[in-house]
């Protein structure tokens, strides 16, 4: 089947649902102006109720942490065993990040979030009815401990996604900044409160269990204010929900032809990588180097914590001062002297003061490369950028920790903090190449359509496919460099919104005619790729009609792959 049209340029880039309706604007990025102050958000009940049941979580889960490390090094001396907690809170983000980005994409979140929450609930029911009896063991914790963060890697895009539905926009970078805010308090508070709870208790058995249901109790709490919730969804696509497989393939194009997106994930993942070292063999050098208990491993914890509090309220005027690039080469470099310093030096007050310089690297690294990541995709691939960058920065977390462990297993803690600062030191070339936050940013707000589509779109079924688009262009000699420029730059744009294929061909007999054609793999796709189109995507496709010569607007054919109908059925067909 083929269909021609001759439309303008509105009509190839702009969002399409059906011939008469235009889509709702969808959620954006926070925006750099605040409207109604810093703590704006918090008069919002909806809001305020979530930030508070978010905060206590926050702190069940850094007192979990803690407790949770601190009761491995009293079931095992193994290195390793004790790194890998690290591991299996970090690894289910490494392998479930973009399928969780995508079906926060998909589906409703708040039923998502109950679910996860639920799991979570569950997980460490267990945990804590196994750990009061006494039937603990290294392995049932790491596993248990694995299948919680398979809750918290599934939960996380869609709790940071639901922000933009629960405030006004102007006022979503103080809801942003207010979240931070949130997690940072309770890295903070949360591993110095485990600590103690531990220490309290006459068996550190005992303590890590009250810890651990203090954290169950936390996860219901989330659950009621999320029941209690009554969504609307400030944007919703009229076009059916992508199925998963789809959402995710979607979600790896657009991160394969987004080379701004990639940059932030490689930085998010070498840095966790290096600075995991930290992370995994904190509680090694409080027990075995400082010579202190679970009060002193939380103690250390909260020194991190502390810093990252300074950093969320400093860093706005931090941003102001200095670039992106070098506030991140500042905080590598930080980064190397701690490794060393935790690697050589055995003194408490250094060791506590590096710390709180470490917290405040960290958060300040973090919250750039986040922001670098939440600048660079729109709004329909947002959830999914949000769980690859979590996937790749657990990933290095992950991978990282089993490296520096399994060094520190089979040689020592000076050894492995030294191959860490080392190894960090020698990428810091490497990684200065890949700018953040650099140059104009891309209009990525959504393009509103100005012309309705042509009246057959609605008459095609969603599922023929694939479909091939083909743009005719007569082009100048004249302007022949600057539309072949204009005209590459258009090939990421179609491969990032759904095209599988995408080529542009001159006619061998009228050089200055030229085809532009890229295939999707069905009419639905088509139609969601128009939904797709960015404001400084629909620029660029006006710069390249406008490079158009010929009388009237360029060519437009959409052409529908044809199967092949047996002859038996088709003459059955004409003789009925």
């Amino acid at each position: 089947m083929g269909e021609t049209a001759h439309v303008d340029s509105t009509d190839l880039g702009a969002p399409k649902v059906n011939p008469a309706a235009t889509p709702p604007e969808a959620p954006q990025p926070p925006t750099v102006d605040s409207g109604g102050g810093s703590f704006a958000p918090l008069r919002l009940p909806l809001f305020r109720d979530r930030w508070i049941a978010s905060t206590v979580s926050s702190v069940g889960t850094w007192m979990q942490d803690t407790a949770g490390t601190w009761l491995m090094t009293a079931l095992t001396t193994s290195p390793l065993l004790i790194a890998l907690m690290q591991t299996a809170a970090s690894l289910p983000v490494l392998f479930l990040g973009l399928l969780a980005g995508a079906t926060a994409d998909i589906y409703d979140r708040r039923r998502l979030l109950i679910f996860w929450q639920a799991w979570m609930l569950v997980s460490v029911g267990i945990l804590t009815i196994l750990t009061f009896f006494g039937v603990m063991s290294p392995w049932t914790l790491l596993g248990l401990t694995f299948l919680l963060n398979i809750g918290s890697s599934m939960n996380n895009p869609a709790w940071q996604a639901i922000v933009p539905e629960l405030v006004p926009r102007e006022d979503l970078p103080a809801a942003v900044t207010l979240n931070a805010a949130s997690n940072n308090i309770a890295r903070a508070v949360g591993p110095a409160l485990g600590g103690l709870m531990v220490a309290v208790f006459t068996h550190a058995v005992i303590g890590a269990a009250w810890v651990f249901a203090f954290n169950a109790a936390s996860f219901a709490g989330v659950i009621w204010i999320l029941w209690q919730w009554h969504r609307q969804p400030i944007y919703k696509s009229a076009l059916p929900a992508e199925r998963i497989a789809g959402s995710v393939r979607s979600g790896l194009r657009f991160l394969r032809y987004s080379p701004t997106l990639q940059g932030s994930l490689l930085r998010a993942f070498l840095f966790a990588f290096f600075v995991s070292a930290v992370w995994s063999l904190l509680a090694l050098v409080a027990k075995k180097d400082l010579k202190q208990g679970a009060m002193g491993y939380g103690i250390l914890n909260g020194c991190l914590g502390i810093g990252a509090v300074v950093a969320a309220t400093t860093l706005g005027k931090i941003r102001k001062k200095i670039s992106a690039d070098k506030l991140l080469l500042f905080t590598s470099c930080y980064y190397i002297v701690a490794l060393l310093v935790l690697g050589w030096l055995k003194m408490p007050a250094i060791v506590i003061i590096t710390l709180l310089g470490a917290g405040f690297c960290w958060t300040s690294t973090m919250s750039t490369l986040n922001v670098s990541v939440q600048l660079s995709v729109p709004a329909w691939v947002y959830a999914r950028a949000l769980g690859a960058y979590l996937m790749t920065f657990q990933g290095g977390l992950a991978l990282g920790s089993i490296l520096w462990g399994a060094i520190a297993e089979h040689t020592s803690l000076r050894v492995a903090f030294t191959c860490a600062a080392a190894l960090f030191a020698v990428s810091i070339p490497f990684t200065q190449r890949i700018h953040i936050l650099k140059g104009e940013l891309p209009d990525l707000t959504p393009f509103k359509r100005k012309r309705p589509a042509p009246a057959y779109f609605a008459a095609v079924d969603e599922e023929d496919g694939p479909v091939r688009i083909s743009i005719e262009y007569c082009v100048t000699a004249e302007s022949y460099p600057e539309f072949t420029h204009a005209i590459h730059r258009l090939e990421s744009v179609r491969l990032r919104d759904g095209a599988v294929r995408w080529a542009v061909y001159r006619d061998a007999a009228r050089p200055d005619h030229l085809n532009e054609t890229f295939v999707m793999e069905s009419w639905l796709d088509y139609l969601r790729s128009r939904e797709r189109t960015t404001a400084s995507d629909a620029e660029l496709i006006e710069k390249v009609w406008k490079l158009h010569s010929g009388d009237g607007p360029p060519k437009v054919t959409h052409q529908i792959w044809v199967a092949e109908v047996p002859v038996a059925e088709a003459v059955v067909s004409v003789k009925s």
